[in-house]
């Protein structure tokens, strides 16, 4: 059995859940998310905790247990407390700037870049260098994050570009003088 999979979630006070065959809906103070589960895994409701069942020791079906529980549990933290990354504009010249709900960014190219966020995901800017990103959704924090990220991925030698807050670039020695 599922180490993952076999843990009951628990449902804060403030947070309300229906369950309707596999597809389940969670409201909570920050929204409402929805999504609907293969029919290989059963949900049950019961004294404010959900749990996950599979109903067979098939290896996909294995997989699909801890995977819809900690699906499940990403969407009960999302209503309550939302997610956000965090990212670092490291080198001379490159910043960001607020325009309403989308961004403009500076690096290094000939032009700027004008970013749009997907209407879920919140992109606040803190200081030139620095940009959160934020919403219920953990999948559409990260993929909004890692393409931001992609426009310019941080080099070993100066470790410029875009990098995640805490991350650590490992970095390469740069040419040696010859002669």
């Amino acid at each position: 059995m599922s180490r993952v999979g076999k843990k009951p979630i628990q449902i804060p006070e403030k947070v309300t859940v229906a369950i309707s065959g596999n597809l389940i809906t969670v409201k909570g103070p920050k929204g409402e998310l929805r999504h609907e589960f293969p029919g290989s895994v059963t949900l049950a409701q019961e004294d404010g905790q959900i749990t996950v069942v599979r109903s067979s020791d098939d290896k996909n079906i294995r997989a699909l247990h801890g995977l819809t529980r900690a699906l499940i549990n990403n969407m009960i933290t999302g209503v309550t407390e939302g997610f956000s990354k965090t990212l670092d504009l490291v080198g001379v010249g490159y910043k960001v700037e607020q325009k309403d709900k989308n961004i403009l960014l500076s690096l290094g190219y000939s032009h700027p870049i004008y970013f749009m966020p997907p209407d879920n995901v919140e992109l606040k800017v803190n200081t030139p260098t620095q940009l959160v990103i934020s919403g219920i959704e953990k999948y559409s924090v990260g993929q909004v994050a890692a393409k931001i990220r992609s426009f310019k991925l941080p080099e070993p030698y100066k470790g410029k570009g875009i990098k995640y807050s805490g991350e650590v670039i490992r970095r390469k020695a740069g040419k040696t003088a010859g002669k």
